[in-house]
C-alpha cells in the first residue's frame, strides 16, 4: 500500500506553494482567519482587562462566564443594543464609511502571515497560510496606511472640533512613526534577501533577526505601538484633552468596530513582529533538539499564537504602566531620534552584507566601530536637544524688539484681557490671574444686581 509523505518530509516549494489550492481551501482559510480574529478580539479585551486590574490591585470582570471570560461578549451586545446618532453637522456618507475603512484593512493584513509549514488540511497539503507574494511585506504596510485613513476620515467627518484634532494627530501620527517602521523593517530585507513572509521566516531557522539586527527590533516595537495608538502613545483619542478624540460622535455599531479595528491592530502588528524579528511559526531554541516533530503538523500554531500573546501582554504592560506623552515629546521621539537612528542602522547594515560577501575586512572591528558610531550619533543627538531646550529656557537668542515695551509676564502663563473691562494687548499690560478674577466676580455681581 503507498503511504502518503508526512508534511515535514516534503521539500519547501517557496512561493510555488501559493495560488494552487482549489477554491474551498482558499474559502475555508479565509473564514478560519476571520472567526480566529475575532475570538482573538474578544479574548484581547478580557486579557488586558485582568492584567490591569492585577496591576492596579483591582479583580476585574470575573462574573459573566467562567473567569469572567464572556464579559467581552457582554460587552460587544451592550454596544450593538446601544442608540445610534448621527450628528447634524457630520458628513453622512463618510461618517458611516470610516468605521469600515478602519475595520476592513485589519483583516485583510492577515491575508499574508504565515502561521505554519505545509500540512494536510482536510486531505490537502497546502502551507497554513491564505497566500504569499513577493512584495507581502510592502503589502502589510499599504494596507495598515489604508486603516488609517478610516480614523482621519472619522474625525473630519464628524464635524466636531474635538475629533478633527484628533484625526489631524492620527494623520502626523501615521506619518512619522510609518517612516520610522519601514526603515526598520529595510535591514530584514537586506539579511533575509526577500520581501515574502514565507521566505523571511525561513531565513531565520539558524538565528532570530530580533537578535541579530537589535536596533531594528527595538525600533519597530516603538513604532508599532505608535501605529497602533496605544498607550503611551494614544494621542488621537487623548481624553484629557480630547474628550475621545476621532471617535467622540461615535456610537452603537460605528464605535464597535473603531473599537474592533484597534485590537486587531494590536494583533497584527504582534504578529508582524513575530513573523519579521522571532522567526514566525518556528519552535523556539533547544525544542526542536529535544522534539523532532516541534516544527511539523500543526505544532507550529503553538509557537506562533505564544510569541504572539508575548507582545500583546507587552501592550497591556506599557498601558498600565506609562502616562501619556505630551504631543511635542511625541512627534520629537519620532523625527530625532528614530528615524535619524533607523537611517544609521540601515547603513550600517548594509555594508556589513557587502563586506561579509566580500569578505576583505574583519568583521568584529568593523562592528565594534559602526557600534561607537552609533553610540555617538545618539548622544550627539541628546546633548544637541538638551542644547535647545537650555538656549529656550533662558531666552538666547531670541530678537529683542525695541518698539515693544517689556512684559513681566511673558515668561509665564498671563491670563488675557476680558472684554468686560480689560485692556487690549498694545495699550497696557495683560491682566494676572488675580486681577482677571476680580474682573469676573465684579461684572457677576453686576449681572446679579
Amino acid at each position: 500500500m503507498h503511504l502518503a509523505p508526512l508534511a515535514a518530509d516534503l521539500p519547501d516549494p517557496g512561493l510555488a506553494a501559493f495560488g494552487q489550492d482549489p477554491w474551498w481551501v482558499i474559502l475555508l482559510k479565509a473564514v478560519l482567519i476571520f472567526l480566529v480574529l475575532v475570538l482573538l478580539t474578544l479574548f484581547n479585551i478580557w486579557f488586558e482587562r485582568r492584567v490591569v486590574a492585577r496591576m492596579q490591585h483591582r479583580v476585574g470582570p470575573n462574573v459573566h462566564g467562567p473567569f469572567g471570560l464572556l464579559q467581552s461578549l457582554a460587552d460587544g451586545v451592550k454596544l450593538a443594543l446601544k442608540e445610534d446618532i448621527i450628528p447634524k453637522s457630520a458628513d453622512k456618507v463618510v461618517f458611516l464609511l470610516a468605521p469600515i475603512i478602519a475595520t476592513v484593512p485589519a483583516f485583510i493584513t492577515w491575508a499574508v502571515i504565515p502561521f505554519g509549514p505545509v500540512v494536510n488540511f482536510f486531505g490537502h497539503e497546502t502551507p497554513l497560510q491564505l497566500t504569499d507574494m513577493p512584495v507581502a511585506v510592502l503589502f502589510m504596510l499599504a494596507i495598515a496606511s489604508i486603516g488609517i485613513y478610516g480614523i482621519v476620515l472619522g474625525g473630519w467627518s464628524s464635524g466636531s472640533t474635538y475629533s478633527l484634532l484628533g484625526g489631524l494627530r492620527s494623520s502626523a501620527q501615521m506619518i512619522s512613526y510609518e517612516v520610522a517602521m519601514g526603515l526598520a523593517l529595510v535591514a530584514v530585507f537586506l539579511y533575509a534577501g526577500s520581501m515574502s513572509t514565507s521566505e523571511i521566516v525561513a531565513a531565520q531557522d539558524r538565528l532570530w533577526f530580533g537578535l541579530i539586527l537589535l536596533p531594528s527590533f527595538v525600533i519597530y516595537m516603538i513604532s508599532m505601538v505608535g501605529e497602533t495608538n496605544r498607550a503611551p502613545f494614544d494621542l488621537p483619542e487623548a481624553e484629557g484633552e480630547l474628550v475621545g478624540g476621532f471617535h467622540t460622535e461615535y456610537s452603537s455599531l460605528k464605535f464597535a468596530l473603531f473599537f474592533l479595528a484597534e485590537y486587531i491592530n494590536l494583533a497584527t502588528v504582534s504578529a508582524i513582529a513575530t513573523t519579521l524579528f522571532l522567526g514566525g511559526w518556528a519552535a523556539p531554541w533547544g525544542i526542536e533538539n529535544v522534539w523532532e516533530g516541534a516544527n511539523s503538523g500543526y505544532w507550529p500554531l503553538l509557537w506562533f499564537f505564544g510569541k504572539l500573546f508575548c507582545f500583546i501582554f507587552l501592550f497591556v504592560w506599557l498601558r498600565g504602566s506609562l502616562p501619556r506623552m505630551r504631543y511635542d515629546q511625541f512627534m520629537a521621539l519620532g523625527w530625532k531620534i528614530l528615524i535619524p537612528v533607523s537611517l544609521a542602522w540601515i547603513v550600517a547594515v548594509a555594508t556589513i552584507r557587502v563586506i561579509s560577501l566580500e569578505g576583505n575586512i574583519n568583521r568584529t572591528y568593523l562592528v565594534a566601530a559602526i557600534a561607537v558610531l552609533l553610540v555617538l550619533t545618539v548622544v550627539l543627538m541628546f546633548v544637541g536637544d538638551k542644547g535647545e531646550k537650555s538656549g529656550a529656557a533662558t531666552g538666547e537668542g531670541a530678537p529683542a524688539e525695541a518698539d515693544e515695551p517689556h512684559d513681566a509676564y511673558a515668561g509665564g502663563f498671563p491670563v488675557p484681557p476680558m472684554p468686560a473691562g480689560g485692556a487690549v494687548r498694545g495699550g497696557a499690560a495683560p491682566l494676572t490671574f488675580a486681577q482677571s478674577r476680580t474682573t469676573v466676580t465684579a461684572a457677576a455681581e453686576e449681572n446679579h444686581e
